[in-house]
C-alpha cells in the first residue's frame, strides 16, 4: 500500500526548538537502520503555524534531500542570540506604527520585540526558489501554512499545492482556504505572536499568528489525503501536582504564560482524542457496513464537510521534560549576558515556584534552542522502533 505522509508543526516560539530535534532524530533513527541507502523524502504534506511555520517552509524547500536537510535546520536554530533576536522595541510597544524610516515594511501594531532579524532569518534562511521547485515538480503533494485575519478573526489557510492537487475546501465559517505561492511574508504572518511580534500585511490586509484559533493544523494536512500523521506538540503532559491549602497570587509572567498555553499549546490534546475516536469508529464501520453502505456513508460526509474520513495512523512526540521549567532554570544563568540577560534573569525569578512558561516562548538563545534540540533527538532515540515500523514502506 502506498502511503500518504504529512507532518504537523504547532507554535510556540522558541519551543519550536524541539520540533527541529524530533525531525532530526527521525531522520537519524531511519539512517542509521539502514545506512548507504537513498531513501525518497520523508513527507508528502507540510502544514505549520507559527514557528511550526518556519520549521515546515524549511522542511519543505528541502523536500529533494533525503533528511530535509534536517542538520541545516539546527544550524539556524543554534545561531540565536539574545542581542539579536530578542531586542525590545519601545516604538512599537507605545506607537505601535510602522517605521517611519522604512515605509515598505509591512509590520504594525504595538508589540513588544523588535522582528527584524526574525525577518532577516526567514528570507534570507529558507530556499525560496528550492520550494518552488519542489511544489512544481510535486516532489512534495503541498505545504500549509495557518494566519489569522485580523479584521475579521478568520483562520485563513495558506495552501501551496503540486500541480493536480486540491484542497477540499472546509463548510467551517471561520476557516478559509486560500490557494497562493507561500513566501516569507505568509510565514512571518503566521509566527506574529499578538503584542509579542507585530501583525504583517499580505496584499490588502493584516494577519497575525495562525495559533491563536489553530495552532496545530492537522486538519489541512486531513483534507489533502495524508493516512499517517506525524505530530509535535510542544507541551509536555501535564504533571500530578498536590494542592496547596494556600497559593501565592500568580504573578504576570505567569499568568502571560499560561494565557499563550490555552492559546497555543493546549487544545491539540483534544484533536488529537477527537482523531483516536474516528479511528475507532470507522473500524467499527468497516465490519458491518457493506461495501456500497460504507461508499453511501462517505458520500454524505463528502456533501456535508467536503471529504469523508479515513483511517489515519499517528506518531505523537511530545517533550518529555516541561519546557517551560526547561527556561526557567536556563534564564536564571543569563544575569551575566548584559542589559537583555539581566532582564530574563530577573523574569525567571518573578515566576517563583511556578513554571515560567512565558519564558520558553520568548528565550531566543542558542544554548537553549540546543536543550531543545537534544531533548528531541532523544525522545525519538527512545522510541526508535515505533519511528522505523511508521516509515518501514518509505523506500
Amino acid at each position: 500500500m502506498t502511503h500518504t505522509t504529512g507532518i504537523v508543526l504547532g507554535g510556540g516560539g522558541a519551543r519550536g526548538a524541539y520540533e527541529a530535534g524530533v525531525i532530526a532524530g527521525i531522520t537519524d533513527v531511519l539512517a542509521d537502520a539502514d545506512p548507504g541507502k537513498n531513501p525518497k523524502s520523508l513527507f508528502d504534506v507540510v502544514c505549520g503555524t507559527s514557528v511550526g511555520a518556519i520549521n515546515a517552509a524549511w522542511v519543505a524547500a528541502h523536500a529533494d534531500a533525503e533528511d530535509h536537510d534536517a542538520q541545516g535546520l539546527l544550524r539556524h536554530w543554534r545561531t540565536l542570540e539574545l542581542s539579536k533576536h530578542l531586542r525590545l522595541d519601545p516604538v512599537g510597544m507605545i506607537a505601535g506604527r510602522p517605521d517611519p524610516l522604512n515605509p515598505e515594511r509591512k509590520t504594525t501594531g504595538r508589540a513588544v520585540l523588535n522582528a527584524r532579524a526574525l525577518e532577516t532569518l526567514v528570507e534570507e534562511g529558507i530556499p525560496w526558489r528550492r520550494l518552488r521547485s519542489n511544489i512544481e515538480s510535486s516532489r512534495i503533494k503541498g505545504l500549509v501554512v495557518t494566519a489569522l485575519h485580523v479584521a475579521t478573526g478568520t483562520t485563513t489557510l495558506f495552501t501551496d499545492l503540486a500541480p493536480g492537487v486540491d484542497y477540499p475546501a472546509s463548510k467551517a465559517r471561520r476557516r478559509k482556504a486560500v490557494r497562493d505561492a507561500i513566501r516569507a511574508d505568509h510565514v512571518l504572518a503566521s509566527a506574529a505572536i499578538p503584542l509579542i511580534f507585530p501583525s504583517r500585511r499580505i496584499g490588502s490586509g493584516y494577519y497575525a499568528d495562525g495559533g491563536v484559533r489553530f495552532n496545530t493544523p492537522m486538519a489541512p494536512a486531513l483534507r489533502l489525503g495524508v493516512d499517517r500523521l506525524v505530530v509535535i506538540p510542544l507541551l509536555s503532559e501535564p504533571e500530578e501536582r498536590p494542592v496547596m491549602a494556600e497559593e501565592a497570587y500568580p504573578g504576570p509572567i505567569f499568568l502571560a504564560g499560561k494565557v499563550l498555553d490555552a492559546l497555543l499549546l493546549d487544545p491539540i490534546g483534544y484533536d488529537l482524542q477527537v482523531l483516536e475516536r474516528f479511528n475507532k469508529l470507522l473500524e467499527r464501520l468497516d465490519e458491518f457496513l457493506s461495501t456500497t453502505e460504507r461508499s453511501e456513508f462517505d458520500q454524505v460526509l463528502t456533501n456535508s464537510r467536503g471529504t469523508p474520513y479515513r483511517k489515519v495512523e499517528t506518531l505523537v512526540f511530545r517533550p518529555s521534560e516541561d519546557l517551560g521549567r526547561l527556561a526557567r532554570e536556563h534564564a536564571k544563568n543569563l544575569g551575566s549576558r548584559g542589559i537583555r540577560g539581566r532582564i530574563i534573569s530577573k523574569m525567571a525569578d518573578m515566576g517563583g515556584t511556578f513554571d515560567a512558561d512565558f519564558l520558553s516562548f520568548i528565550l531566543f538563545d542558542a544554548d537553549y534552542a540546543h536543550m531543545l534540540v537534544e531533548r528531541g533527538r532523544a525522545d525519538v532515540r527512545a522510541r526508535a522502533d515505533e519511528v522505523r515500523e511508521f516509515f518501514s514502506d518509505r523506500r
